[in-house]
């Protein structure tokens, strides 16, 4: 939006002032029924809060008893959802998304913002279509201040700017609410690493401090002094793209943050009280509640006159200590018993030994940063898969961010091979120069031994690197395996055709190189399904027991 336009949009608002503001400009404040109070009345905000679900609904049954149980106590309270409703279980795969928002409705959610997962579907053949679907099938609004829907034609209708008495299944810049006789505001903020690590296509991520800074100033300008954003940025997230903490210290206005992304579990409330300078700035309340379904946060935040925060209180409420809601308990199985079924459908593969899908914090061995049998399991089936299409392929690669969960010992389900692999991508070949292929494994295992999601585990090559070196000089050796079994060092100039999934070969996870081969037409979108890849795969090899081959060796570990 151009400044001219900024300045004609905040003018309009300004007129509407006299619209929404007259009871705010009032000495006092009006209740719900219209009755007028002293101009030393404080209010109260209760808020009900969850995040990162990505369609865990095995326990949705309990959440539904949590939250009419706060209802019962806090008649007033609102729902929010912070985002991250799609990906990561069977219900997703075969209910994109609906299945979900039942249950949201049900719950009479007040107002979500999206998610980076909300996006991963971009990259299939019918784009963001179930998202436009998610959208409209929504009995609420959403808020989502920073994303540009402007070239996405699922989306682009649904986006109505900022509104004053918000709709349900449209999605608007920022919204007012009216709570127990008072205006609130909300915005909505998804990280800008969307680009990297989701699929938006031609969707676009605007800088979050800027375009929160200019809804709140809207806001402010129509007389609501008690702002909430509802993000998707991360509690204490990579500060190089964005996260709670800084966008309190820099944005000035913003009381409450009901936050997501980084899966953080907030046992209570974290106040911010000094600006990005450290000089005294009024309060900003940070709330995150896990992820999975697994709490239901619960909040309260009291105001004075101007619209600042004098107290907050908030907790987690651990919703499998609840019992399970009867009537949603019989509704979930219209969706279970076809998760079920496909479940228990055998891909005719039996694992011979656990395959582990381990995660750390940052010590030890992880999917995300070594080597392990269930990566080379997953890109061995994707070299052979990519071999059917293009025989001239010679490697594959896997980001460590997308092996989602173990596979058991014993007969290999569907269902195991599906919440392995959650989200659907599609394989696709590229062709790289050595050189190329030696910047995406620096990128890699940039933050080795440390966690990275884009972290590649590898077929047909093996790769020597040093942890200990400055990022971006630490593979030591590179080599292609040969049809015969040995390997030859990668030439930097030759060219070689490689298999990875279509997000990570569009740049996905930060891989520029990646990026750039396939803007410029050196990426080719088999379209064959990853979780369908590995089906295959371990079909075809019945007894399946990969092992760790020494494919990726950190030279300065032990």
């Amino acid at each position: 939006m151009s400044v001219k336009q900024t300045f004609k949009r905040l003018l309009v608002s300004s007129l509407a002032v006299g619209v929404i503001a007259s009871p705010l400009a009032m000495p006092g404040s009006v209740d719900a029924k219209g009755k007028h109070h002293s101009k030393d009345r404080t209010f109260n905000l209760s808020i009900m809060h969850t995040n990162d679900s990505h369609a865990r609904l095995d326990n949705v049954a309990k959440k539904v008893t949590a939250v009419k149980e706060v209802r019962a106590a806090k008649p007033g309270a609102l729902l929010l959802d912070a985002g991250d409703v799609f990906s990561g279980s069977l219900y997703f795969n075969q209910f994109k998304g609906q299945a979900d928002l039942e249950f949201m409705n049900l719950l009479d959610y007040d107002l979500m913002t999206f998610g980076n997962h909300e996006f991963d579907l971009g990259s299939s053949p019918e784009g963001h279509q179930a998202l436009a679907n998610f959208v409209k099938n929504a009995e609420f609004p959403i808020v989502s201040s920073n994303v540009n829907f402007s070239k996405d034609p699922f989306l682009k209708p649904l986006f109505k700017g900022y509104a004053l008495k918000p709709k349900d299944g449209s999605i608007y810049s920022s919204v007012v609410k009216r709570v127990n006789g008072e205006y609130v505001g909300f915005i909505g903020l998804t990280t800008e690493e969307t680009a990297d690590i989701s699929s938006p296509e031609k969707i676009v991520f605007e800088n979050y401090i800027k375009e929160a800074s200019k809804e709140v100033k809207l806001l402010q300008l129509l007389g609501v002094n008690k702002i909430v954003a509802i993000t998707h940025l991360g509690y204490d997230d990579n500060p190089t793209y964005d996260n709670d903490l800084e966008l309190a210290k820099h944005v000035d206005g913003i009381d409450v943050i009901v936050g997501g992304h980084s899966h953080t579990q907030l046992n209570e409330p974290v106040v911010v009280s000094l600006d990005e300078k450290g000089k005294k700035k009024s309060p900003t309340v940070i709330v995150q509640a896990y992820q999975y379904n697994e709490y239901l946060g619960s909040l309260d935040v009291t105001f004075d006159k101007k619209g600042k925060v004098v107290s907050q209180a908030g907790q987690l409420i651990k919703i499998a200590d609840k019992t399970a809601d009867p009537d949603a308990a019989q509704l979930l199985t219209k969706y279970s018993s076809k998760i079920d079924e496909i479940k228990n459908t055998t891909t005719g593969g039996i694992a011979e030994v656990e395959l582990a899908a381990p995660r750390t914090n940052d010590v030890g061995i992880s999917v995300r940063n070594s080597e392990v049998p269930l990566g080379n399991l997953i890109t061995d089936g994707m070299l052979d898969k990519a071999k059917d299409y293009n025989s001239n392929v010679v490697m594959a690669f896997q980001n460590g961010g997308g092996i989602r969960a173990t596979i058991n010992q014993g007969e290999i389900t569907y269902g195991d091979v599906l919440t392995t692999l959650p989200f659907g991508n599609t394989l696709a070949t590229m062709k790289l120069t050595g050189a190329e292929i030696k910047q995406a494994l620096e990128h890699s295992v940039k933050d080795a031994p440390k966690e990275h999601g884009g972290f590649l585990h590898v077929s047909g090559m093996k790769l020597t690197y040093d942890s200990t070196k400055v990022a971006g000089s630490r593979v030591v050796t590179m080599d292609v395996k040969n049809a015969d079994g040995t390997y030859t060092a990668i030439n930097p100039t030759q060219e070689y055709v490689i298999a990875t999934n279509a997000f990570t070969a569009k740049g996905g996870d930060g891989f520029t190189v990646f990026k750039t081969a396939y803007e410029q037409g050196r990426v080719t979108d088999l379209g064959a399904s990853d979780w369908e890849n590995l089906r295959d795969y371990v079909a075809e090899l019945v007894n399946v027991n990969p092992v760790v081959e020494g494919r990726i060796v950190d030279v300065a570990r032990p």
